[in-house]
């Protein structure tokens, strides 16, 4: 499965071996793990295999930027019943293949199995260049709040799939081929975020971390989240009245899941990089330990649904 792919500067010995040799010209490696399984992450209905192959990747590296690293390799479990057809897997290694060659980095191995639900394991690895990792823990009351990518597109997609409607082909596409701003996330290191996170499980849940992490709260200004023409289309189909599209758009990039966005927070001195724009501001919240993420994060003072994705919450 591996074999068509083109090794890359940070591979000193790829697939063929028990194991790959990939170079830490930094001396520290950023690693993360993640799964996808059928009928949870995706379904084959609604997402082709190189929709699949192009999501393993995304969903892996955007945690790899999101600690301000560099993406270099990539390792992949792929646990498949045995009626899967050949032609799904190969079309999974095209996705892959084709998201490496927009994020940088190569597959270096991994290993297939059997199994009665197809299971797709990856491990992603990234090189810091020289900087600090942007951890979650360095925000600071006063800081600003910046985003950049695509927020609401992807919930836009799954409630568009979820209910059989037609819709923009921005949202579907969002939602089976996440497009992370890879570039981003080591832009915001150079230009000194104090603390990055992913945004995969809904933007307010997800800043809720840093808030828990650095003891402190955050405050969004709803004015800054100006929905895409594509999500103000899509909440329509779904059935937004029309003088209430832009409260159901926003809500939306507040809380709608797997983004894969970036979040970040930087000093306020800070000129924000290229095509990131602030949404809010660091607060002080002496005891925001002991507070709910409801209460650490709030748009325009005001306490707001959480929303997002919880992977253990029973619906």
């Amino acid at each position: 499965m591996t074999s068509q792919f083109p090794s890359t500067d940070d591979v000193i010995l790829g697939p063929g071996d028990d194991a790959a040799v990939v170079a830490a010209p930094d001396g520290r490696t950023v690693a993360t793990t993640d799964l996808l399984v059928e009928g949870r992450h995706f379904k084959r209905e609604w997402s082709s295999a190189r929709d699949v192959g192009h999501r393993a990747v995304a969903q892996n590296y955007a945690d790899v930027v999101a600690m301000g690293a560099r993406p270099t390799g990539l390792l992949i479990g792929f646990a498949a019943p045995a009626d899967l057809p050949v032609a799904w897997a190969e079309e999974f290694t095209l996705g892959v293949r084709d998201e490496c060659a927009l994020a940088g980095g190569a597959v270096v191995g991994g290993d297939m199995v059997g199994s009665d639900v197809l299971t797709i394991a990856v491990t992603a690895l990234g090189d810091l260049e020289g900087r600090a990792p942007v951890r979650r823990d360095g925000a600071r009351p006063g800081d600003v709040v910046a985003c950049t990518g695509h927020l609401g597109l992807s919930a836009a997609g799954l409630a568009l799939l979820e209910r059989g409607l037609d819709g923009p082909g921005a949202c579907l596409s969002e939602h089976r081929r996440p497009s992370p701003p890879y570039a981003a996330g080591p832009e915001a290191a150079r230009s000194g975020a104090t603390a990055m996170l992913d945004v995969s499980d809904g933007l307010v849940q997800d800043l809720g971390h840093i808030c828990r992490a650095s003891g402190v709260r955050i405050d969004l200004e709803s004015e800054a989240f100006r929905p895409d023409p594509a999500l103000l289309e899509a909440v329509r189909v779904l059935g937004a009245p029309t003088g209430k599209a832009v409260d159901a758009a926003r809500r939306l990039m507040l809380a709608g899941g797997e983004d894969h966005a970036l979040a970040a927070v930087f000093p306020p001195e800070v000129r924000l990089p290229e095509h990131w724009h602030k949404v809010g501001n660091v607060r002080d919240a002496p005891e925001a330990a002991e507070k709910s993420t409801e209460t650490l994060v709030t748009v325009d003072g005001n306490v707001v649904e959480r929303g997002g994705w919880d992977h253990f919450r029973r619906d």
